[in-house]
């Protein structure tokens, strides 16, 4: 199983698996380089025999089934609106099947290459990804540079599944007027969208939010906070809730940093990631994660920091 991967926690590393997606332009062939998390890849398959649904959108070919699970299958390049080559390179198609909250999914790509190990510091954002090409920047979530200067860029698969109504996360949960809590939270998560879902969340709770896009930007935000707050930092920032995937500084590393700060130490963080595997969990305990949420049941991440935030309070006492 790719999950299963080992990376020591707070490494702010990452290991990728390298897929290849072949267009075709103006007559000439061109290789795109893309890039998923391997803790989000159960395994890589040749192409099975599919059935075809009616009535989905064009990039879905078809369904089978794996071992007793009925999974759908998506056409990368359709996706992406690309035009796929009709000759001139040799294409071995594969499908990558992925997991993304409890969810399964596989996508055919033209070929797989490798697993890269890769520094989080090295993957730009990508807002700033100005070597994206005409690929909507909202589908990729980082690049980075690999040998020859080349760009690989890492897709926003989870957006897939939204698109196709598989996971649609509600906040139709009440919140009890009692338990609502003062004070700050800080948010991070690269993903606009993902960050507005648990803003709306927290703010649901009674909390203030402060965002960040990264771990990086979540350290410099935990540094304002102290600059207000000084001492009693404590008292006003009530829980830190990030994202595991994110460019430049990771949440694990993040959270070391976190944990190493006697000024910050005894904030709780709740990790919610879509990486919902026992590996990643364990490596959140590891990290000092005061609980896992893969993204998003509203009723149990209502209760899970509810839980947290109040486990704190009778602790600080």
């Amino acid at each position: 199983m790719f999950g299963d991967n080992v990376l020591k926690t707070g490494s702010n590393e990452m290991e990728l698996v390298d897929f290849r997606i072949f267009k075709e332009a103006k007559d000439k062939v061109y290789e795109g380089i893309y890039g998923v998390n391997v803790a989000k890849v159960r395994e890589i398959i040749k192409m099975p025999n599919l059935t075809e649904l009616p009535g989905v959108p064009e990039y879905i070919e078809g369904i089978f089934d794996l071992r007793g699970v009925v999974i759908p299958v998506v056409n990368l390049a359709r996706w992406m609106n690309i035009v796929e080559p009709s000759a001139g390179v040799v294409i071995k198609p594969r499908v990558i099947i992925a997991e993304f909250s409890g969810i399964l999914i596989g996508f055919i790509v033209h070929e797989a290459k490798r697993i890269r190990r890769i520094n989080w510091k090295d993957i730009e954002p990508a807002n700033f990804a100005s070597s994206a090409g005409a690929l909507d920047k909202g589908k990729i979530t980082g690049v980075t540079r690999i040998e020859n200067d080349e760009v690989l860029l890492i897709l926003d698969l989870e957006s897939i599944v939204e698109e196709l109504g598989i996971y649609s996360p509600k906040l139709d949960v009440d919140i009890d007027e009692g338990r609502k809590i003062k004070g700050i939270a800080l948010v991070l998560d690269d993903s606009s969208t993902a960050r507005k879902l648990v803003k709306d969340a927290l703010e649901k709770m009674g909390l203030n939010i402060v965002e960040a896009k990264n771990g990086v930007e979540g350290l410099e935000k935990m540094n304002e906070l102290y600059e207000r707050y000084g001492e009693d930092i404590n008292k006003e920032v009530r829980v830190i809730l990030s994202d595991i995937e994110m460019p430049q500084m990771d949440g694990y590393h993040f959270a070391a940093h976190i944990k190493d700060d006697e000024r910050f130490k005894d904030i709780p963080i709740v990790f919610n990631s879509s990486l919902s595997n026992e590996f990643s969990e364990g490596k959140s305990k590891e990290a000092g994660g005061a609980a896992y949420l893969t993204k998003f049941d509203a009723s149990i991440f209502y209760q899970e920091v509810l839980k947290v935030i109040e486990a704190h309070s009778k602790s600080a006492k």
